[in-house]
């Protein structure tokens, strides 16, 4: 397995991964609510400001007719900006405005209506608006609007932003996953080799800590403990088995002399008899030594 698909597969990175795609989703939630509400705000001062258009000309109508609200829509109409007037009879017939083309039903809708429209000498398509339609006295129509194609472009800004944002944080998110990963790997991979180390038998060889007191360092410390308390028992292990040897091998040399001793006797039955007499003494006090041995193995395993 090559060291980049280990890094792969740790944890670390996985985690990391994993935490950069929830904060990405939660993060492109927060920003499309914010988009939402931008665009709420934007299209609630669009409508106060049609309102304040429809009021003012509507003043304007009480005060000179509607030839006063002709003029006020031609200066305004040459105006810069994203405002639409229209006046129309009642029948639709247009008598001032710049727009040259809009939806026939938006003429009778009531409230602020989402609509498109033209301009005079426009050729391209058709250009998005939020508008509203007054009536006048004398059956005249008004209908003032504001051009959107300016928020609509504010919400492509932020998507865009936003999609570029989510990629580059997944990203980021991923390389400092590579290089948590890379770190705890390098430590876990000197923990392996010293745990072979371990059991090719040298006990004495310990886990690597850094000091950094994290769940790693408390996991080796912890495990060298225990290596250490292994160690000091197989050591403790080796002295009772010298001494085990040290003490057999006394009454099984007199055991194996006086068996010896034994065999060459062709004479007298009562030499015999006294030299068998200390073989069999020797051999209770090897099955006493055995006992003792067996009594001690039983406390200890906790079964005695």
């Amino acid at each position: 397995m090559s060291a980049l698909a280990k890094l792969f597969r740790t944890t670390a990175f996985k985690l990391a991964l994993v935490y950069s795609i929830v904060f990405a989703v939660a993060a492109s939630l927060v920003v499309m609510n914010v988009g939402r509400s931008v665009r709420g705000v934007l299209e609630d001062q669009i409508g106060e400001t049609i309102d304040a258009d429809i009021r003012g000309l509507s003043d304007q109508y009480a005060q000179g007719g509607v030839q006063q609200v002709v003029q006020s829509i031609e200066r305004r109409i040459r105006q810069p900006g994203g405002d639409i007037y229209l006046l129309t009879t009642f029948a639709g017939e247009p008598i001032v405005g710049n727009v040259a083309s809009l939806p026939a039903a938006t003429l009778s809708s009531e409230g602020l209506v989402a609509t498109t429209y033209q301009r005079p000498g426009e050729r391209e398509a058709k250009r998005r608006a939020m508008a509203r339609v007054f009536v006048l006295p004398g059956n005249y129509r008004l209908l003032v609007g504001h051009d959107v194609e300016e928020v609509e472009r504010l919400r492509k800004i932020l998507r865009q932003a936003l999609s570029n944002s989510l990629v580059w944080l997944v990203l980021i998110g991923a390389i400092g996953g590579l290089f948590v990963a890379r770190r705890v790997l390098i430590r876990v991979d000197a923990m392996s080799e010293s745990a072979a180390v371990i059991m090719r038998g040298d006990l004495s060889r310990r886990l690597p800590i850094e000091g950094s007191g994290d769940e790693i360092d408390r996991l080796a410390v912890n495990l060298n403990a225990m290596l250490a308390r292994i160690e000091a028992l197989l050591r403790g292990m080796k002295e009772v088995s010298d001494n085990i040897a040290h003490d057999l091998r006394t009454p099984l040399t007199r055991l194996r002399n006086n068996a010896d001793a034994a065999l060459r006797l062709t004479g007298d039955p009562a030499t015999l008899h006294e030299t068998l007499d200390r073989v069999i003494a020797e051999a209770d006090s090897l099955m006493r030594i055995f006992d003792a041995l067996l009594t001690i193995a039983r406390a200890e395993s906790g079964s005695g």
